[in-house]
């Protein structure tokens, strides 16, 4: 099967399995999982940070990035799209007691500074108390370029707010300019980061930060159901390819670019491939939606996220065959 749904879709490889199945452990929840502390300890190097947690998902190490930094009664300000307000089942809001102040986000992924500054509240009683700008990169696989990531968080610390860094993709971005992690993390307070998507791990997130931030973030991880025992068996893969598949996401790049490219031959589909920055194809049709398109791909063994529009996701299991697989069998639907 070639699966395009997404990157989070990614079998361990049998290196992953040993070093898995290898690893040393102990009780996490009483910070004696050897493994886990490493991975932590690489994580927070690798970005800059002081320190970091080991989280089950970047649902969850988002949400206790977000309750870490602001308090009930308190407001982050996010994007439309962004994953923290809309894919992660309103958790600031229904276990938080925190209120999004969703924005549009501009056709780049990017929020506009004029709107952040519209959004910050004034000091007064009738309103939620804006804490936090929260901001994705990569977004939909567009990367948020240097500039305008130390324009807007600038304007937020100018502010009192603090910044987030929904970072699920981060590393994605860093590769594709070619700068280390780091130049992206530390316009920020903290970063959560998803190992299990392009990277390539089976499970869980990093958050980075502080130390007295990610001293409370075990207080809330442990709240919200998230302490683990044993974790280092997972933790494993996360320090693997924190080590080893870091750089080949430029694969994943290259072959998204190949995709796009070669669709936009067939006339019926429209690519977006100005912001084609990384591993995400997104096609529109001028013939609706693309619920044949996705049976006929299927029978062929081919599965595409065609929900709400098409999407192509590049990734670890994907190979150069595989695209050129797709690439043949979407031009025959077309044809």
């Amino acid at each position: 099967m070639i699966d395009l749904r997404s990157d989070t879709v990614t079998r361990p490889t049998q290196e992953m399995r040993e070093v898995m199945a290898k690893a040393e452990v102990g009780d996490d929840v009483w910070g004696d999982d050897p493994t886990v502390k490493q991975l932590e300890a690489l994580a927070a190097e690798q970005t800059g940070m002081e320190a970091a947690i080991f989280a089950a998902s970047g649902t969850q190490t988002n949400l206790i990035a977000l309750m870490c930094h602001c308090q009930r009664g308190d407001e982050y300000l996010v994007g439309q799209t962004a994953h923290t307000y809309k894919y992660e089942g309103g958790g600031a809001a229904v276990l938080g007691s925190i209120q999004p102040q969703p924005i549009n986000n501009e056709a780049d992924g990017s929020i506009s500074l004029e709107n952040i500054l519209a959004s910050i509240k004034p000091d007064d009683i009738h309103f939620a108390k804006s804490r936090l700008l929260c901001l994705e990169n990569t977004t939909g696989g567009k990367i948020l370029p240097l500039d305008y990531i130390e324009a807007a968080t600038n304007l937020a610390s100018d502010h009192g707010l603090l910044n987030h860094l929904d970072g699920a993709r981060v590393y994605n971005a860093a590769v594709k300019l070619g700068i280390d992690v780091k130049e992206i993390v530390k316009y920020f307070d903290s970063v959560s980061i998803c190992l299990s998507k392009g990277l390539g791990a089976p499970v869980g997130s990093v958050l980075c930060g502080s130390k007295d931030l990610i001293e409370e973030a075990h207080r809330w991880r442990k709240m919200l159901g998230g302490g683990m025992r044993q974790a280092g068996i997972i933790a494993a893969a996360g320090i693997y390819v924190l080590e080893n598949n870091v750089q080949r996401l430029e694969e994943d790049h290259e072959n998204a670019a190949m995709l796009g490219q070669e669709l936009t031959n067939i006339p019926q589909l429209e690519v977006d491939l100005e912001y084609l920055h990384t591993n995400m194809v997104f096609l529109k049709s001028s013939e609706g939606d693309f619920t044949a398109l996705s049976k006929h791909l299927e029978q062929k063994n081919i599965l595409i996220d065609a929900r709400y529009t098409a999407r192509l996701v590049c990734h670890l299991d994907i190979s150069r065959e595989d695209i050129q697989t797709t690439i043949a069998a979407i031009k025959e639907f077309y044809a």
